[in-house]
């Protein structure tokens, strides 16, 4: 009877015949057991074979691989649950009321069990990556405790032990489910049921044979320090068998690494099952696996948001430890989690706080984290991503965030224990980025008054972890961090932290020191880290050490001057002019002033200002000896600087350019070609409306008239002074003594002819009419012709006063063209001639004259010659 059901299933089975009814199935064989005592067994064993004889129909078919296995999975699931839920074998023999009938019902039971065997054995050996249904087996046999667990698991571990002899036979193999099958035979491995366990042991040593056929080219992701497990033998089945430890080494050494990830996510998921004992083997299991091969898991980041969001919706979660575990585990030698943690939205939620403390507590990463929150902190945040620079509305959710969140970090993390070594090490290079932090959220709160003060805060716990408390209880009682809210007063806040860690001789000084100095020379640097930087250094050099500082720090304050942040140049130029009473004591003075005449060059006014203040304050107290060396190339600097179109950079320029020439009243010889080359803007800017530059042009006049042999200097006092009498005067006198300037005078003269300024077109009107009519006989014809052409465009000027001006000094060099052309022996005669004898000239434009011109020096001085036969008004000089 036996032999006659197993022939007829065989052939039923592998012929593909459909079997529609349990008569057809009665009628091929003879049996001595009664319909109505197994009904169950013949209507399984029925549906069975149909849904065999489907399974490998679409086996051979040309249909979609994916939907062919979907398909075939569907029929399998319908099978098993007909199956696995017929009675045990201790019921269906008592259906049988004789021996023979007990064997026959023993016989049809087994042959049901192993067509649903055979099934799934043909499938697999025509393709291994069927072996998927062993995880749907496990998973269907779960969900319901009545199904027959132990046969399931006989037919899992006799279909792995299949697996396992037919892959010793190709070269490759490729079974990507054997991740979350290894997970689903773990926790079956520890079934409280010996039997399934010890066949769930059986299946997992067989997994694991597959698994290292096909990680035979992946032994190198195995850690070093396990170099003794690199040619290691698989345990025993006997050894798996409920031994949690065994089963994780042994699946951390032999699961490549994109299965071992799917071994964790899988293990990771029963850690919400409702069956606490399961969840209990499962996070035990995972832990023991992750203590070593955590560097395998290629999801880090995937898997700590997961067990974020769960952890955010259920804060209460009875494996909460557990997954806290986990993250420890992952993370050690994760990079990317560490920035993955920082980039959810602030301030963060206890529930992150709780993963930081379980990812970066240990002392092991404590380095490690801090290099990786340094690097965040570099960051500026509330800045756009490009994607959305075009977005109009701020939103900080969708800014670059992440400093903010590595503020607060860095609150949760410092006070721990397992930092103290670490805070100590990188304490200055947390204090100056917090401080920067502090800057960039001051600016941030203009956009978001909401947003919080992490920045502060650490670096508050920052002070307190580092045996700092009392420079932190000074701070507060000064009000300093109150200052970096207000943004005329952060560099201020700055300056009280350097000084008063300095008052408190704080033991950090030294390592803070090289750090601020390999900030300096390093560059390029982030402009608030410069700022930052100068004024920290500026102060920490002061108190501990004396003006003038080493040459290793002064180099860097050298260099500042002529930084590209207008800020830093600024401190730079203050710290140096406070160098003013040891100017003489430093070696390359001459290599520093040099700098600060390079900033005369700047773009920002402040700097330029600054500059000229501390150049200043430094030649007040530089030696003789150094100054007249470099008196030619400082008065040269100057000069540009007199046409600055800021009023008060113009002003000090005249002024000390006056200042300079006093102070070298010794060494006039030296600055003459300076001097004359000055003096076009000196004369102009006397009509400027600013009365500083007036002053200034003035004073500077007064002092260098002696050099050009100006002897009538009464006529810039307020009293007597008119623009043109000066004009007139000063001409008088160049054409004496400094007569082959007159024609380079001209030519800067006439840049002014277009100028945007009323009255500077009306000064050089003036000037280039005295200069071109006392020169005539200097200038060639050509020359002449050009200047004239220059007028006739100022004749056309849109202000009256301008174009009246003009036309005289228009008629001025048409008298000039006009002139008949002598030969060029005349013409040489005519210039000794006019050298010899110079004829004193009267007023041309009478511009702003004075109503009593006959109270004023220079009529009286008139008046006297005239009384002394002068009448011609001829001056001869005797040359």
């Amino acid at each position: 009877m036996t032999s006659n059901i197993q022939k007829t299933s065989g052939n039923l089975g592998y012929s593909g015949e459909k079997v529609t009814s349990l008569q057809n199935l009665q009628s091929s064989v003879e049996w001595h057991i009664p319909e109505h005592r197994a009904t169950c067994l013949w209507d399984a064993f029925s549906d069975l074979l149909c849904d065999r004889a489907m399974i490998l129909a679409m086996n051979s078919s040309f249909i979609d691989p994916s939907l062919q296995f979907a398909s075939q999975l569907k029929i399998i699931k319908s099978s098993f649950k007909k199956v696995f839920s017929i009675p045990s074998l201790e019921k269906i023999r008592k259906l049988g009321n004789s021996e023979a009938e007990k064997e026959d019902l023993e016989n049809l039971y087994q042959n049901i069990l192993n067509t649903y065997e055979n099934t799934l054995l043909i499938l697999v050996s025509e393709d291994l990556y069927k072996l998927q249904i062993l995880k749907d087996l496990v998973v269907w046999m779960n969900e319901d405790s009545s199904y027959l667990q132990e046969r399931v698991m006989v037919i899992i571990s006799r279909v792995l032990s299949f697996a396992s002899r037919k892959v010793r036979g190709h070269a490759s193999v490729e079974v990507p489910c054997l991740g979350v099958l290894a997970a689903e035979l773990s926790l079956l491995c520890c079934h409280s049921d010996l039997s399934v366990a010890q066949q769930a042991s059986v299946g997992m040593h067989h997994l694991l044979c597959i698994a290292k056929h096909q990680n035979r080219d992946t032994e190198k992701h195995k850690p070093m320090k396990y170099e003794k497990h690199r040619n290691y033998s698989l345990l025993s089945p006997s050894s798996l068998l409920q031994n949690r430890a065994k089963i994780a080494q042994s699946v951390g050494q032999t699961l490549m690494p994109s299965l071992l990830t799917d071994f964790t996510w899988s293990l990771l998921m029963t850690f919400s099952s409702p069956d606490y004992v399961t969840a209990f083997n499962a996070s035990t299991i995972l832990k023991l696996t992750l203590e070593y091969y955590a560097h395998k898991v290629t999801t880090v980041c995937k898997i700590v948001d997961a067990i974020y969001k769960q952890l955010h919706k259920n804060p209460s979660h009875v494996m909460r430890r557990a997954m806290l575990q986990v993250i420890t585990l992952l993370t050690r030698d994760s990079p990317k989690a560490i920035f993955q943690l920082m980039g959810y939205p602030v301030p963060a939620d206890n529930t992150l706080v709780l993963i930081w403390h379980a990812a970066y507590s240990e002392s092991s990463v404590a380095l490690h984290v801090l290099k990786k929150i340094l690097l965040i902190l570099k960051g500026k945040p509330g800045k756009m991503h490009e994607s959305l620079l075009d977005k109009r509305r701020f939103s900080l959710h969708r800014t670059d965030m992440m400093p903010v969140a590595a503020s607060q970090a860095l609150c949760t993390l410092l006070p721990l224990g397992s930092y103290k070594k670490a805070v100590a090490q990188f304490f200055p290079q947390l204090l100056m980025a917090l401080m920067v932090q502090l800057f960039y959220i001051s600016d941030l709160r203009k956009m978001a008054e909401d947003m919080p003060c992490y920045a502060q805060n650490a670096l508050q716990v920052l002070l307190n972890c580092s045996g700092l408390q009392q420079v932190n209880i000074v701070l507060t009682k000064k009000n300093c961090w109150n200052e970096f809210s207000n943004e005329l007063l952060q560099h201020h806040g700055i300056y009280l932290i350097a000084k008063t860690l300095s008052d408190f001789n704080f033991p950090q000084f030294p390592e803070t020191l090289h750090y601020l100095y390999k900030l300096s020379v390093e560059g390029p640097r982030q402009s608030e880290e410069s700022v930052i930087t100068v004024i920290f250094l500026t102060e920490l050099l002061n108190h501990f050490f004396k003006d003038p500082f080493p040459e290793e720090f002064l180099v860097l304050f050298r260099n500042w001057v002529n930084d590209s942040n207008p800020t830093v140049s600024e401190l730079s130029l203050k710290k140096i002019a406070n160098m003013a009473p040891v100017i003489n004591e430093i070696e390359n003075v001459c290599s520093l002033l040099i700098c600060i005449l390079d900033a005369f060059l700047s773009k920002d006014e402040t700097v330029v200002m600054w500059a000229l203040l501390t150049l200043r304050k430094l030649l007040d107290k530089l030696d003789k000896l150094t100054y007249s060396s470099l008196c030619t190339r400082i008065a040269s600097s100057y000069s540009p600087l007199m046409y600055h179109s800021n009023e008060d950079i113009r002003s000090t320029a005249i002024q000390h350019f006056g200042e300079l020439l006093r102070d070298m009243s010794l060494y006039t010889w030296m600055l003459e070609g300076v001097v004359l080359r000055s003096l076009v803007a000196l004369i102009l800017f006397l009509e400027d409306t600013e009365i500083s530059v007036v002053k200034a042009c003035k004073h500077t006049l007064a002092v260098c008239a002696p050099g050009v042999n100006w002897s009538i200097s009464y006529l810039l006092k307020d009293k007597y002074y008119n623009f043109e009498l000066v004009v007139l005067n000063l001409c008088n006198n160049l054409l004496v003594s400094h007569e082959k300037y007159i024609k380079h005078l001209i030519s800067d003269t006439l840049g002014f002819l277009r100028s945007s300024q009323v009255h500077l077109r009306k000064a050089s009107i003036i000037l280039i009419g005295y200069l071109a009519k006392l020169g005539e006989h200097l200038l060639f014809k050509e020359e002449t012709e050009v200047l004239l052409e220059a007028i006739d465009r100022v004749v056309r000027d849109e202000d009256p006063m301008i174009r009246e001006l003009a036309k005289i000094t228009r008629n001025v060099f048409q008298e000039r063209t006009h002139r008949p052309t002598f030969s060029n022996v005349k013409q040489t005669f005519q210039r000794l001639f006019c050298c010899i004898y110079v004829k004193k000239m009267k007023p041309l434009y009478y511009y702003n004259w004075p109503d009593n011109l006959a109270r004023s020096p220079a009529k009286m001085k008139e008046t006297k010659g005239d009384k002394e036969g002068l009448t011609d008004e001829t001056y001869e000089y005797a040359l």
